[in-house]
């Protein structure tokens, strides 16, 4: 099989042509807003992505173009039909459209992509003044596109059978009924758009890419891929399991104007010199389609016993000779055992067992056909056959087992060799032979390919995972504010790791913040997105920033993030931006108050001590990068002992029921009592997934604590200076009322300092506040001042200056955090001496 490298981008837009797409969720959010469907209805990417697509349906038309997709699409992964859009101006636009219900590779989560091509007649080749390109008579320039019918004509006058003819730049012009009926679609329904938008599938890129090249040197192309079927049902239809072949279309002069795609009814309809045994039924179509090495293995010889020989086995060359790019392998060579399968009701042949090893001598016919690195057939009287099997004590199976014919056959793909394959006679008399041997290699070479794809996405999946794992928290910060449990639950394996995070950040004041998110999408720059993401959450929540402002700087990082990947990927077609929902909380133990916001993401749920359930009510902000659109903070004040659920959307969005039902499962296994956090975590996950998700899991479970009264100080200032030895008696008292004399020094100076400094730039009232939490010390002082003090090194010759340098030198930690009335500047210190409060 010819094996063809990635296509290349598409070619640019002819004039006048363009085709529309977008991607749409499960639940009706667009996803995805292609420049062409810019250009069709007036709407910017910022402007509809994250929005319900229904907003695009007219008022009168919405309703019913629901109702009809629902009735075609209940159960199908492909809808047809025609709509009346909106475009942003207010104008309608009938268009019909095609729906293709896909899964990203990997298998991640369901989204329909939506397509209709729209095309101008180009003009006529007359109509242009000569020395215009496509003008009548100029040789060397770009031909004008020939009209359907003409193309048609010659089309059904040089080909049979399945017949599509496509233009120059890749679209479909005609289609005869078998076209038709093969992909369940008619031919108005596929004109304009090219074969991957017409039938998506690896198959279809592949036919995409032999047409491009037969348009450029003229010659056909035959592909050993099948057409691929519809998949609105008719996968088994009679059109299925067809090779297709490319044939140039020329006009009286001899010009390209077109391919022609002909599928046939079978092998016999080959030319002379093109003939090649096809697989004798669909069993072999399924060999290479898993993408587990193990299934994909044994899917080969599943295909092969015994329709095609007696015994078979898949032996494959450790990961690093493909990773090193090898070619044919020479020389002595240690295989292990994939996958055997024999007709014998009493067990395989060989005695090599699926997962050992084997090494096989340089003479034999394994070692011999993975250098030539091309398969061959032996019979048991030639002389490599009998050497071997006299030779080596492992092969002695193939002369018991009165093994007659022998098939070997190397797997390789891309220039890369991966194994071998054994193919052995025993019960059935005839010996193999030529057409067997290209039946066999047919069905390695896909086995290799499936294989080279599982062994590509492991190391993917490896690589994400690995690179997820040291993006999460290792360890919960140790903090007293709240009581902490979390669980990160990856979806499918088929799915791939995406971009869900969680978070827990101590802040000032003995307060915490709460994250969670999800990068919408699976793979490795899901999951690089994400680092970014919650690297700079982490950088925002340390300059104390109100949950509302931290997202609204959130979502213009998003903004800048999707512009620098449209720049470097190109703004092809289909570039979507990335799509980020966050929840952003911050507890204070003080005041038992919880401040809550998010963008686009489920709400939180609480359990209060008396065992009351319900979802706190977050104003619902838009997801982030959308741009333009504010964000809402609500404040709620939760008794001690209330828990705190927070979650993505994974666990709420199973196969096998609806939100509603996961979250009544989520609220009543929180509402039930447990010793502890870990438990309620793992009781959540239980309640609401009967199997592995689609989508990754994040899950932050926390029971909140108060500092009781007597752990907390405060005493309001008058802008005096005279206040500030009272004030640092306020604080030694207070010390000494903790038994924490030996801190008086440092926290005297502190107070002093920071006292002193809201005095001279402050505005009243003024507060000084002290908090003692477990082996930690804050002092703070407030005031209605918006200014942010800074820290400067004073010169020799200034008075003053050096206060806040003072402040940062004896204290661990300090810094501004901004209030609705104005500031607080605070300074931490870390206890040395024990806690006589430890379990008051």
């Amino acid at each position: 099989m010819e094996h063809l490298p990635t296509p290349p981008d598409e070619p640019p837009e002819p004039p006048g042509t363009a085709t529309v797409t977008a991607t749409v969720d499960e639940h009706g959010i667009v996803t995805g807003w292609s420049e062409g469907a810019r250009r069709l209805l007036g709407y910017e990417p910022s402007q509809i992505i994250g929005r319900p697509a229904a907003r695009l349906l007219a008022d009168d038309t919405g309703e019913a173009a629901r109702r009809a997709a629902g009735h075609q699409a209940a159960g199908k992964d492909q809808w047809k039909g025609t709509v009346v859009l909106r475009h942003q101006d207010g104008r309608r636009l009938e268009q019909h459209l095609l729906a293709y219900r896909r899964t990203p590779t990997g298998g991640a989560a369901a989204e329909w992509r939506l397509l209709c091509a729209v095309t101008s007649p180009p003009p006529h080749p007359e109509s242009r003044p000569p020395g215009t390109p496509g003008a009548p008579g100029e040789r060397g320039q770009q031909e004008e596109p020939a009209g359907p019918r003409e193309l048609k004509e010659w089309a059904f006058a040089q080909s049979p059978c399945i017949l599509a003819v496509f233009g120059t730049d890749l679209r479909l012009i005609a289609a005869n009924t078998g076209m038709e009926r093969a992909l369940s679609l008619t031919e108005a329904e596929m004109r304009g758009l090219r074969m991957v938008d017409i039938a998506p599938h690896p198959v279809s890129e592949e036919i995409q890419a032999r047409m491009r090249r037969v348009l450029q040197d003229g010659e056909p192309r035959w592909s050993e891929a099948f057409l691929p079927a519809a998949r609105a049902g008719c996968a088994d239809g009679p059109e299925s399991g067809r090779p297709v072949s490319l044939t140039a279309l020329r006009d009286g002069a001899g010009r390209l104007r077109g391919v022609c795609l002909t599928a046939y009814q079978g092998h016999e309809e080959r030319p002379e010199g093109e003939q090649r045994v096809l697989l004798p039924d669909e069993a072999g179509a399924a060999a290479g389609t898993s993408p587990d090495i193990a299934r994909t293995a044994q899917e080969l010889t599943d295909a092969a016993v015994p329709r095609l020989a007696d015994f078979a086995a898949l032996d494959l060359l450790p990961a690093r000779g493909e990773e090193a790019g090898a070619g044919a392998v020479a020389g002595p060579v240690t295989l292990r055992r994939a996958a055997v399968r024999s007709v014998l009701e009493k067990g395989p042949e060989s005695p090599v067992a699926v997962g050992n090893s084997s090494t096989y001598p340089a003479l034999s016919p394994v070692a011999e056909c993975l250098a030539k690195g091309r398969g061959a057939l032996y019979e048991m009287t030639g002389p490599a056959l009998a050497r071997w099997t006299g030779e080596d004590p492992e092969a002695a199976w193939i002369r018991e087992r009165g093994t007659h014919s022998l098939m070997v056959v190397p797997l390789r793909t891309r220039g890369t060799t991966l194994g071998a394959a054994l193919f052995g006679r025993h019960h059935n008399p005839a010996p193999f032979t030529r057409q067997d041997l290209q039946l066999a290699e047919e069905l390695t070479a896909r086995a290799a390919l499936g294989i080279h794809n599982a062994r590509h996405y492991t190391r993917e999946h490896t690589t994400t995972m690995t690179l997820q794992r040291s993006l999460l928290p290792q360890a919960l910060p140790d903090q007293a504010a709240l009581e902490i449990a979390s669980r990160y639950l990856p979806a499918d394996t088929l799915a791939g790791v995406s971009g869900d995070w969680f978070d827990v950040i101590p802040l000032s004041g003995a307060r915490v913040a709460l994250v969670v998110g999800d990068v919408v999408g699976h793979g490795i720059r899901a999951s690089a997105t994400m680092g970014r993401l919650r690297t700079a959450v982490r950088t925002l929540a340390d300059v104390d920033l109100p949950p509302d402002e931290l997202l609204t700087h959130l979502d213009d990082l998003v903004i800048h993030l999707s512009a620098d990947e449209a720049t470097t990927e190109g703004a092809a077609e289909g570039a979507a931006g990335i799509g980020v929902t966050c929840l952003y909380a911050v507890y204070d133990p003080v005041t038992r108050c919880c401040t809550h916001a998010r963008a686009g993401h489920p709400p939180p749920a609480v359990v209060t001590p008396d065992a009351a359930a319900h979802l706190l009510d977050t104003p619902a902000g838009p997801p982030l990068g959308l741009g333009g659109l504010p964000f809402e903070a609500t404040e709620t004040e939760l008794p001690e002992g209330s828990l705190l659920a927070l979650y993505t959307d994974g666990l709420l969005e199973p196969r096998d029921h609806d939100i509603d039902e996961a979250l009544d499962k989520m609220l009543a296994a929180l509402v039930r009592p447990a010793h502890t956090l870990d438990t309620v975590c793992d009781r959540v996950l239980t309640a609401t997934l009967t199997h592995r998700p689609d989508d990754d899991i994040a899950l932050l479970i926390a029971r909140t604590h108060a500092l009781s009264a007597d752990r907390v100080a405060s005493w309001d200032l008058p802008p005096d200076p005279a206040v500030v030895a009272p004030a640092r008696q306020h604080a030694t008292d207070q010390l000494t009322t903790w038994g924490l004399t030996r801190a008086a020094f440092i926290t005297e100076l502190v107070v002093s300092e920071l006292v002193t400094n809201a005095i001279r730039y402050g505005k009243p009232p003024i507060q000084l506040r002290m908090i003692h939490h477990n082996t930690t010390l804050i002092c703070e002082v407030s005031d209605t001042s918006s200014t942010t003090p800074h820290m400067r090194r004073a010169r020799s010759h200034d008075e003053g200056g050096r206060g806040l340098l003072l402040v940062a030198q004896l204290a661990d930690h300090w810094g501004t955090r901004h209030t609705p009335t104005g500031k607080t500047v605070w300074a931490e210190q870390t206890l040395t001496t024990p806690d006589p409060w430890a379990g008051a």
